[in-house]
């Protein structure tokens, strides 16, 4: 394992082989296009970069259940991990934000847990050194029924190091598997691209049509109209003279000389005459739709309010980032806590409070609401604004009006009853 992991360390790039002939691969019927030539179209780009940046910003808590409710439990070596420094590479934000990216783009990420046996420490335990990402395209998914591997019957995950062509194979225990929702066997995820391929192919061809309007100076094409018989060598020098004035930003505004007898005319074909841009617009709609992104979170505002753009925020935590956080905590937990860790209460979770933050009058209003009715103690409430905790503030609080129901009408009773 020795090498896999200065591998993975030395961040080696790995290379394709085989036939990659663009033209034979269009033939073929293969799609062509590039990861880079995707993150070009604008709205894929941001679905991607908004879903790895929410996964990024939050962090992860350790706590445990007992007895008497849930409590902070006291730092392991995984949850030291996960909070400070997965690799030493990575911090926490960018590893995370990174195994969305693959999670979205290629419908699977995997996270390679590196460890190491300590009988002494640890009662034979193997215990989490570091926490590495493997390339997504470069890992195979197998069932072992023969027990080829190990065990029959058990899931292995087959690394192909696209350099050197060796080959490395992880039990389901040393890799981090997390999928999109899209699956139809509960093993493989199905990425988004993959499903929309049509829209998102869509979206680019758009995008190429305005770069390549705006290459042109936002110009039309012309017809040229002369008098007389060119041979077709002449029509070429002809054509590309007037190329040479008139296409390009360059030229965009210059007044071009047409000799008598020759009569430019632009082929005038409006965005607005093929609602190009209602088209665009919804393309990106059904693409933001489809990772679970609200309008507002891809700048279109036409709908939305000050209100409305909080209730889509709102929205996008339960209807997106709920079962997308939730899988993480699931798999998290399966993999780097023991099952003793487990049964004794310990598990991770997302502090999932940094996307709901509101406004500083409204927060306080909240705390308020909840130290005046006994639900936290104001260094519960001086915790969660980051402020040092004061004697005396660990006494639960509430209105010395409220009395228990079954006391009620007990204050109108005479004879002290």
């Amino acid at each position: 394992m020795f090498k896999i992991f200065e591998k993975i360390k030395n961040l080696i790039a790995p290379k394709s082989v085989g036939l990659n002939d663009p033209e034979l691969l269009e033939w073929l019927g293969i799609d062509t296009q590039t990861p880079r030539e995707l993150l070009s179209e604008v709205t894929y780009f941001t679905c991607l970069k908004m879903l790895a940046e929410t996964k990024g910003k939050l962090s992860m808590k350790f706590y445990r259940e007992t007895s008497k409710g849930v409590e902070k439990a006291k730092p392991n070596k995984a949850f030291k991990l996960l909070q400070s420094r997965p690799n030493r590479f990575m911090t926490p934000s960018i590893f995370w934000a990174t195994v969305e990216n693959n999670r979205n783009h290629y419908g699977n990420a995997y996270v390679w847990i590196r460890k190491r046996l300590n009988l002494k420490k640890y009662g034979g335990s193997l215990d989490a050194q570091d926490l590495w990402i493997l390339p997504s395209k470069d890992v195979q998914v197998v069932m072992d029924n023969k027990g080829i591997f190990g065990d029959k019957g058990d899931l292995y995950y087959i690394y192909n190091d696209a350099e050197t062509g060796e080959q490395y194979v992880f039990n389901s225990d040393e890799i981090m598997h997390f999928k999109t929702s899209t699956t139809f066997d509960g093993v493989i995820g199905k990425p988004v691209i993959e499903i929309l391929k049509d829209t998102v192919s869509s979206g680019l061809e758009s995008q190429k049509f305005m770069n390549n309007l705006y290459k042109n100076g936002l110009s039309a094409k012309l017809v040229m109209q002369y008098t007389g018989d060119l041979n077709e060598e002449k029509e070429k020098a002809l054509i590309k003279r007037y190329e040479k004035f008139l296409v390009g930003t360059k030229n965009a505004g210059k007044i071009a000389t047409v000799p008598l007898g020759i009569q430019l005319q632009p082929l005038d074909i409006k965005l607005t005459d093929s609602q190009f841009f209602e088209l665009k617009k919804f393309t990106a709609l059904q693409m933001a739709g489809a990772f679970g992104i609200k309008p507002n979170q891809i700048n279109d505002y036409e709908k939305s309010s000050y209100s409305n753009s909080e209730m889509q925020q709102l929205s996008f935590y339960v209807d997106t980032e709920l079962f997308i956080l939730k899988q993480y905590e699931e798999e998290i937990n399966y993999k780097l806590l023991t099952e003793k860790e487990r049964d004794d209460g310990y598990y991770f979770k997302h502090n999932e409070k940094a996307i709901l933050r509101t406004d500083s009058k409204t927060q306080e209003d909240i705390l308020t609401g909840y130290v005046n009715n006994g639900i936290y103690t104001p260094n519960e409430a001086r915790a969660l604004l980051d402020l040092q905790q004061k004697e005396g503030g660990d006494v639960l609080m509430m209105n010395g009006n409220y009395i228990p129901i079954q006391d009620v009408g007990k204050q109108y009773l005479k004879g002290g009853e």
